[in-house]
């Protein structure tokens, strides 16, 4: 199969067929789809190598994370490969497990297959790295630690704004004793809840109670070990607000060990909004960060640096919401 050939099936010019593959930016997201389409379907295959020395690029974009085994980052994953499918760009996925020897691995991985460029999605990122990657003039996006200058853009989460409604909701239902667990300071985005969770309490005229805040580490044994603690105290909060969906699970799990009732004892929040939130008994009430508009910024700003080695980045921005569902109500105190 010719690329004349697949041109004529998506009813295309083979020039258009050309620059689908070599400049997914110059063609339209509809059409680009179309035409990955048929090419897919009649597996027609470019020298991908013949192609890289001719027009000094691969169409790969390298996608690094933090944690595969949280399902926060899998979603991201997808969503971002869908993005960048519709630029006729592939994806090489990295993971650090929080690792910064991991990080520099999967950094290296990223230059041997001299990617188009790398979105960055975790914070264990040293400066040293961060070198390697402009000295080669990869265009690169951050979420939440990069600043913005040429070649790198930034992708800023507006964390507080979720708490702020999560915390106004279980006021608004009669909640006073609110506790929180956090996720391992050490990472940006679980300092910036608590700090959150803690500004917004104090908003609305309530006491950050010693015992009342505790720490986890972002995964579910974590949230199960911290919510044990909270019950074990003289009195037990009405109310919890978690660092992320995975904790508030382990939460749910250790109020229903101590045969007490989500939401008629006491009421849960996560973070994140992770698909198999809404799935838990009772469905999670959660913050949800959206992974579809992270993947479509992420690409945004890395294929609008494509080509344009000395462009400066942007920043972007992204709002949180909260997604009531069963697992708050109101208090009984």
């Amino acid at each position: 199969m010719n690329i004349s050939e697949v041109a004529k099936r998506a009813r295309v010019s083979t020039a258009t067929v050309s620059r689908t593959i070599n400049s997914p930016g110059s063609v339209s997201p509809e059409t680009a789809e179309r035409v990955w389409k048929v090419i897919r379907a009649v597996g027609y295959h470019q020298n991908t190598n013949a192609r890289a020395l001719v027009s000094g690029r691969t169409n790969l974009l390298g996608l690094i994370i933090s944690d595969i085994t949280n399902p926060f980052f899998p979603e991201l994953v997808k969503n971002f490969e869908q993005v960048a499918l519709k630029h006729g760009l592939e994806v090489i996925v990295g993971n650090t497990g929080y690792d910064p020897g991991r990080m520099s691995h999967c950094v290296q991985r990223m230059l041997e297959r001299k990617v188009d460029g790398v979105a960055i999605f975790t914070s264990e990122m040293g400066k040293g790295l961060i070198a390697q990657l402009e000295e080669h003039r990869i265009p690169i996006v951050f979420l939440d630690i990069g600043g913005v200058r040429q070649r790198i853009s930034n992708i800023k989460v507006n964390y507080e704004m979720g708490i702020h409604e999560a915390i106004e909701h279980l006021f608004r239902l009669g909640h006073k004793r609110i506790s929180f667990i956090s996720g391992p300071l050490q990472l940006r985005s679980a300092a910036i809840r608590r700090a959150a969770f803690l500004k917004w309490l104090e908003h609305y005229g309530l006491l950050a109670e010693d015992g009342l805040v505790e720490s986890g580490n972002h995964k579910i044994d974590g949230g199960e070990s911290a919510m044990e603690r909270l019950l074990a105290l003289r009195r037990h909060p009405t109310a919890v607000l978690a660092s992320n969906d995975l904790t508030a699970i382990g939460a749910l799990r250790a109020i229903y060990s101590a045969r007490l009732r989500v939401p008629d004892d006491i009421s849960v929040i996560g973070y994140d909004d992770i698909e198999f939130s809404q799935f838990t008994q009772p469905a999670l009430t959660t913050v949800r960060l959206s992974r579809a508009e992270l993947a479509e910024k992420a690409l945004d700003a890395l294929v609008s640096t494509l080509g344009e080695k000395n462009k400066v980045g942007c920043e972007y921005n992204v709002e949180t919401h909260l997604i009531v569902r069963g697992s708050t109500g109101k208090s009984k105190e």
